[in-house]
């Protein structure tokens, strides 16, 4: 068993593309419409959109790559690529995203690693992420290594808002 990290360029765009549309499908199809979830994928993963981000100085992507197989990817932003103000000193983890046959080995806990160490070296006191308030697997999977509620915020999938908790983990 082999897990590498790879950092993503503008010749990952289309992978980019596909994984993320791949992954959001197979968490949120469930919950929500075919419409809104259509909506959201064509914003949020459209070419154009995922190359203004790769592009964005202060966001990096990262993909998990286990067995030569890309599986999943993490999205971290710092300064104003952050999608809330938490400030200078916090770095965010926007996406972790693991291939649905990938998930429980651990590469959820990597992603999270790699975001630590990304944070540390630049220096930040601590690391947050939001996530959807009925993700109940990924609360507790947060809750586990150190993230505590500490807000929430508006997140629109199409035109049906939902909330996501802000979680956050001190680094000090």
């Amino acid at each position: 068993m082999s897990i590498n990290i790879k950092h993503c360029t503008i010749e990952d765009l289309s992978i980019l593309q596909e994984m993320s549309i791949e992954t959001f499908i197979e968490t949120f199809k469930d919950q929500n419409s075919p419409e809104n979830m259509n909506a959201y994928l064509e914003r949020a993963f459209n070419l154009n959109q995922l190359e203004k981000e790769l592009a964005t100085i202060s966001s990096q992507f990262f993909f998990v790559i286990f067995n030569n197989e890309v599986a999943g990817y993490l999205k971290v932003n710092t300064k104003d690529a952050q999608s809330e103000n938490m400030g200078e000193d916090s770095l965010e983890i926007e996406r972790i995203y693991i291939r649905s046959k990938f998930q429980k080995l651990g590469l959820g806990k990597y992603l999270i690693n790699k975001a630590i160490e990304i944070a540390v070296e630049q220096e930040k006191n601590k690391i947050w992420l939001g996530v959807w308030e009925r993700n109940e697997n990924a609360i507790a999977f947060y809750k586990k290594i150190g993230f505590v509620q500490a807000g929430a915020h508006s997140f629109y999938m199409g035109d049906e808002e939902q909330i996501d908790f802000i979680m956050i983990k001190s680094l000090k």
